[in-house]
């Protein structure tokens, strides 16, 4: 059973996923999987390379962003809203926990110019805190502005 919480009416960010929880996706109205999550992060977790496989088998877009410990950049976040407005229906975003891809959904968010306390209530009713990088969602909101 997979753990698709919702941070928007067209993305949504999962922990972890399987090849199998592709098709689960794709029957949500999935039309992009993004992938946030390293290869080799931990023995158990799936190759990046075997979601694309499923995701492609199941007409499903796929691109990866991975995001490891050492944080976030501004490539990581321009990729995430060019993968964001390029899509052509529901996103659904994983990494270990989900956190990561809720972290970067929202700096993606911020740079659009979406209020960032718009975006905070939405990660905090989907289980996520984003208040580790509220100073970068603000930084990246008033760019956005001019």
């Amino acid at each position: 059973m997979s753990d698709f919480r919702a941070l928007s009416e067209t993305t949504m960010a999962s922990p972890q996923i399987t090849p199998a929880d592709v098709q689960e996706a794709c029957d949500q109205g999935v039309t992009l999987i993004i992938n946030n999550r390293p290869d080799g992060e931990e023995a158990s977790q799936p190759e990046g390379s075997a979601i694309e496989d499923a995701a492609r088998a199941a007409g499903l877009d796929y691109v990866a962003i991975p995001v490891t410990s050492a944080g976030f950049s501004e490539p990581q976040v321009a990729a995430m809203r060019a993968a964001l407005d390029g899509a052509a229906g529901k996103v659904l975003a994983y990494c270990r926990s989900g956190t990561r891809s809720t972290l970067l959904w929202s700096l993606a968010q911020s740079s659009a110019g979406v209020d960032p306390e718009a975006i905070s209530a939405a990660a905090a009713n989907a289980g996520y805190d984003v208040s580790p990088i509220r100073p970068a969602m603000d930084m990246f909101a008033a760019r956005s502005k001019g």
